[in-house]
C-alpha cells in the first residue's frame, strides 16, 4: 500500500470509531451492568453476604479497577517478552 492510502486508512478508522461519540443519540444509554442488576432485582433474588469492605468512592473503586488492569497488563507483557526472548536465544 502507499502512504496516501495508509493515511485514508487511518483516517476512515479514526472517524468510524469518533462517529458514535460525536452523534447524540435520542435516549439514555444505561449500560449492560446497570441492566443486568434490574433484570437481577426483578428475580427477588437476595445475596448470601455483603461484601468484607467497600471502597469509600467511586474514584477509590476506579482506582484499585485501574490498579489491576496496569498489573495485569505488566504481567502479561514480561511474560510475552520473556518468551520471545527465550526464542530468539
Amino acid at each position: 500500500m502507499t502512504r496516501t492510502s495508509n493515511t485514508l486508512l487511518l483516517l476512515l478508522a479514526v472517524l468510524i470509531v469518533a462517529a458514535p461519540m460525536l452523534l447524540k443519540l435520542p435516549g439514555e444509554y444505561g449500560g449492560a451492568d446497570g441492566a443486568a442488576k434490574d433484570a437481577i432485582a426483578e428475580t427477588g433474588y437476595e445475596p448470601w453476604f455483603e461484601p468484607l469492605w467497600e471502597p469509600p468512592s467511586g474514584e477509590i473503586e476506579s482506582l484499585f479497577f485501574a490498579l489491576q488492569a496496569a498489573l495485569g497488563a505488566g504481567v502479561l507483557g514480561f511474560v510475552l517478552g520473556y518468551r520471545r526472548g527465550q526464542r530468539h536465544k
